[in-house]
């Protein structure tokens, strides 16, 4: 990875905001991320959360507030007769952002992690052809590590500039 202009020098620069660290703090625990998993899988329930993700009631009740509050779930009401009202949990566009990440992770560790090449598999709806997870250009072009240059946004050298 290229890291040009103040990044060349990260001892002057600081990232005050750094976007990675803002997710983190958001969906960096195991159980918030098996959370998500499930999500994908097609979980909407909150017993459903607790009993694939292996969590207690309480675990999975703070992680779904916390998710819930950060916008990546919203609340829908349903009603099963003859039971209370309750809330399904369902993955706002925020939330459906998150499917390279999650599927990212699970790429990564059936690859380095799982002897046999892990327990799932990903394929296309349309033709069953593998899916993978890779970065690519606006125009298409499949890009490495050592394809990239960073560098920091103009409102951020603006706002660096005048400290």
């Amino acid at each position: 990875m290229d890291l040009t202009g103040p990044l060349a020098d990260r001892d002057r620069w600081q990232a005050r905001h750094c976007s990675i660290d803002k997710a983190m703090g958001v969906v960096g625990t195991r159980s918030a991320m098996l959370i998500l998993r499930e999500a994908f899988y097609g979980a909407t329930r909150f017993d459903e959360f607790a009993r694939r993700v292996g969590i207690t009631d309480a675990v999975a009740s703070a992680r779904l507030r916390e998710l819930t509050d950060a916008g990546i779930f919203v609340k829908v009401p349903y009603r099963e007769p003859g039971s209370r009202a309750r809330n399904e949990y369902q993955l706002t566009e925020m939330g459906r952002d998150l499917l390279p990440v999650v599927l990212g992770l699970m790429q990564w560790g059936n690859r380095y992690l799982q002897d046999d090449g892990g327990p799932l598999r990903l394929n296309s709806v349309d033709d069953g052809t593998p899916v993978t997870v890779e970065i690519r250009s606006a125009d298409g072009q499949r890009l490495g590590s050592d394809d990239i240059a960073v560098s920091v946004a103009p409102h951020v050298m603006r706002s660096n500039d005048r400290d």
